[in-house]
């Protein structure tokens, strides 16, 4: 319950705001072809004279006669019927006061749509020179509402209420009944008013809005059975956000049974109109907020699902486009409250057009950027948490926004880089290595011989094909040059590993492999430097070079010497055969079997 008085409170705040930002304009607010407060009508668009009570448009004549006849004017609401003058003179207040009230009590239709244009709106069926606004229903009587134009005393053309429909006025006003709610409650709330509407009418509408908020919340515990019945059979994140939907739901249902309740008060037109504003003011904002609520759970959900699917791009596109829509529904909003507070709408958007073409000129870079993040994250090119290359620097890509990424650098700096200028750019994405290239060139002394040259190949070369974390296929050790002071051999092969820091770690094990390899064989490594020879030098181990030369020599009586290869059934033995981490290794203790 207490919830129920909380929703009750915020929707009685709201509409008393806005009630307070439109009420001091129902008297005073001209609106589309309406004369102006000071009486001097609005501007007709054919160059002709201004009438002086608003009559060169529909829409100016009906509100000014409302207007005239809500203040009680009757001689001035008498102007705008068709009628003689000796008749206006003797019946003009008394029929325009009993066509208040038939108006009031039983017109339908709508305001916003009558014309304000001079020459009015064509309509099947209906004369150049007639404009049918509504039509008025009380019991077995019926009558349209029809305003015709005719030629004013001035020499131009002004609309009024047409003969036809007046002469209907004494019998519609007889079937208008009375309240019947009226003739049980004080007189004094009946007869005074306030804006034009009686006391009684005012209580009535104020105590409406507890209602409606009740009935809102009503509906929406109604709703949300179904909707958790869906939930539980589709267990996702759009199914499971009903209470981010709650809110504006129960405000738009709230607006729509305030709305209904009013109805049956059968307020004056005039006001009705009004309150017809206000009231679609509020739905309006309630509608785009839960079209908001609603977008934003779906893109979230389709976000988490290319997240899981492993499609990044995809998931940091959700991101801009929820940024974008949410501009987007901000915009449509205000001119759909604009368009329902009765605005023309048709020069704001074409100065929207045009400014939109000036703007797309001046903010040509913003443009550049917007859609350049756009084609990024929809090519997938890159993707939040990648660790990529950009130019000559390096670094992990924290967030893509509306007109820029920003790269987070080992450094610990951030940088960042107009999207524009990023989709134009050569972009290495580094994270998205299925392997780490390991290729290296090593120098051996030149008193190596050739069989030691032989024995440190093969034994390189049984290393990498025999190394668990090294690829086998494509894996070479050859040699390739004599350098000035270095025999050079040349490493060629890619390491199992996505992890750089890894990718170190397997680097190190295997340039360590190789140190004892070149110092089985006796040799040594070369220095970048010319030897000088002052005294005898002792040169390579001898004895080791014999054990190199006789295991070379014996490889080549068997007919096994490994060059220019091992042989396929010799690699398929040994691949992967070699431990990794080496025996004594703290990192290998992990993968011991207990």
């Amino acid at each position: 319950m207490f919830s129920v008085l909380q929703k009750t409170r915020e929707l009685t705040i709201g509409l008393a705001m806005l009630a307070a930002i439109s009420l001091p304009t129902w008297g005073y607010q001209v609106l589309p072809g309406q004369p102006a407060p000071n009486g001097t009508g609005a501007t007709p668009t054919n160059g002709a004279a201004a009438d002086p009570l608003g009559r060169n448009t529909p829409s100016g004549t009906l509100y000014g006669f409302l207007q005239a006849a809500q203040s009680g004017n009757y001689s001035i609401a008498a102007q705008y019927l068709q009628m003689s003058a000796a008749r206006r003179q003797m019946l003009g207040e008394d029929i325009a006061s009993k066509l208040k009230v038939v108006i009031d009590r039983s017109f339908s239709g709508y305001l916003r749509r009558i014309s304000n244009q001079p020459e009015g709106t064509p309509q099947e069926g209906m004369p150049l020179d007639k404009q049918r606004v509504g039509s008025l229903n009380n019991g077995d009587a019926e009558a349209d509402l029809i305003l015709v134009r005719v030629p004013d005393t001035q020499g131009g053309r002004i609309w009024l209420i047409s003969s036809e429909t007046l002469a209907k006025v004494p019998e519609l006003y007889e079937q208008a009944a009375v309240h019947q709610v009226e003739t049980h409650l004080p007189q004094v709330l009946v007869r005074h008013q306030f804006l034009g509407l009686p006391f009684w009418q005012w209580i009535a509408i104020l105590l409406a809005i507890p209602v409606a908020a009740l009935l809102g919340w009503m509906a929406v515990q109604v709703l949300r059975l179904p909707w958790y019945f869906w939930a539980h059979y589709r267990k996702h994140a759009v199914a499971e956000a009903w209470t981010s939907f709650v809110r504006p739901l129960w405000l738009v249902l709230a607006v729509f049974a305030h709305g209904v309740l009013v109805s049956y008060l059968r307020i004056p037109v005039l006001q009705r109109h009004h309150y017809q504003q206000i009231a679609g003011v509020v739905a309006v904002i309630g509608a785009n907020w839960l079209l908001w609520r609603v977008l934003r759970e779906v893109l979230r959900s389709v976000r988490q699902r290319a997240l899981i699917s492993g499609r990044m791009g995809t998931g940091s596109l959700m991101i801009l486009g929820e940024r974008v829509l949410k501009a987007a529904i901000f915009v449509l909003a205000i001119f759909v409250i604009l368009g329902t507070l009765g605005f023309n709408l048709t020069t704001p958007l074409a100065g929207l057009g045009i400014g939109g073409i000036a703007v797309a000129f001046a903010a040509q870079k913003t443009l550049e950027n917007l859609f350049g993040g756009v084609s990024l994250l929809g090519d997938e090119v890159i993707r939040i948490g990648d660790v990529c290359r950009f130019g000559d620097r390096v670094g992990t890509v924290e967030d893509i926004s509306l007109r820029s990424t920003r790269i987070r650098t080992p450094d610990r700096t951030e940088l960042s880089i107009p999207n524009g200028s990023l989709a134009t750019m050569n972009v290495e994405n580094l994270s998205r290595r299925d392997k780490i290239l390991f290729n290296t060139k090593l120098g051996l002394r030149y008193e190596t011989s050739p069989d030691q040259m032989r024995y440190v190949l093969v034994q390189i070369s049984r290393l990498l094909y025999e190394h668990p974390k090294v690829e086998t296929e494509g894996a070479r050790n050859r040699f390739v040059s004599f350098d000035e002071s270095t025999l050079s051999m040349e490493i060629f092969c890619y390491v199992l590993t996505q992890d750089f820091n890894e990718f170190l770690a397997i680097r190190e094990d295997i340039l360590l492999r190789i140190m004892d390899i070149v110092d089985a064989a006796g040799s040594g490594f070369a220095f970048p430097s010319q030897t000088v020879y002052l005294s005898r030098d002792s040169g390579v181990d001898k004895q080791k070079a014999e054990q190199a030369a006789l295991e070379v020599k014996k490889w080549r009586e068997e007919g096994q010497l490994p060059f220019p290869d091992f042989a396929p059934a010799d690699i398929s033995e040994i691949s992967n055969s070699l431990p990794y981490p080496q025996p004594g290794s703290a990192v290998g203790r992990k993968h011991e079997t207990p």
